[in-house]
């Protein structure tokens, strides 16, 4: 049966406590760990699409400036390609992003952590193999929005991807791996034929709403190992 394995990280930094942020010795540790037990790095859409044997995608939403600055240099070491999921309404802006859950760090010491990728950077990233989707506009809980904005958020985010990118945009990450069966039918309908979601249960149902396995701060390399362990996994498929 194939072991298609796919990780969800946000930031990396050396010294940036917050939960989404992951350190770049860690990082590599953990890619490392991965690689040693034979998975094959392959893009999110590769993994949902065509997994077969043990695959590993490494995924970062938000778009961070540090997936380029301290992502990409680990991962073109070890031959290991990436997808981002970018916010379309931030790259190249030159303040901070800011929504809910990531907001309390402006006006402090790790605010300059906040910065997003440009579009020249992440079509930098897509010529070197890796993958750029969707993120959304505006990083809502698209769960809670009214149908409107939720097809506008859907439909204009992945738009923007395609005009800055020249090709089709397929996949998006739902913010706050929020998404239940509205989401993914707009999403169908706005056009992306892959989503990727952050549930307890690790079930697919379907390439709409495929599972992914967070990653974060608290997440030294005994829980990574953990939060890999096949058994582990399998509980969670029938996580209630």
């Amino acid at each position: 049966m194939p072991d298609v394995l796919v990780l969800c990280y946000h930031a990396l930094s050396e010294r940036w406590p917050a939960a989404l942020s992951t350190t770049p010795e860690l990082f590599r540790e953990q890619l490392e760990l991965v690689l040693g037990r034979g998975y094959r790095p392959v893009t999110f859409e590769q993994a949902v699409e065509g997994g077969d044997g043990r695959s590993v995608a490494v995924t970062f939403d938000d778009a961070y400036r540090s997936v380029l600055e301290r992502a990409r240099p680990i991962m073109d070491e070890l031959g290991v390609p990436g997808t981002v999921f970018v916010p379309t309404d931030w790259p190249g802006r030159e303040e901070p992003m800011s929504w809910p859950g990531i907001h309390q760090w402006l006006d402090g010491p790790h605010e300059s952590e906040l910065h997003c990728m440009t579009w020249d950077e992440l079509r930098e990233l897509e010529g070197a193999g890796w993958e750029v989707g969707s993120h959304t506009c505006s990083h809502p809980h698209l769960t809670h929005l009214a149908d409107d904005r939720l097809a506008a958020e859907l439909h204009e985010s992945r738009v923007a991807v395609e005009e800055a990118l020249g090709r089709t945009c397929r996949s998006i990450a739902y913010p706050y791996g929020d998404v239940d069966d509205r989401v993914v039918e707009a999403a169908g309908a706005a056009g992306y034929s892959l989503g990727a979601s952050l549930p307890k249960r690790l079930a697919s149902r379907g390439p709409l709403d495929h599972p992914r396995v967070g990653i974060y701060h608290a997440d030294d390399l005994r829980r990574f190992k953990l939060k890999l362990s096949p058994l582990v996994r399998r509980v969670r498929k029938y996580v209630p």
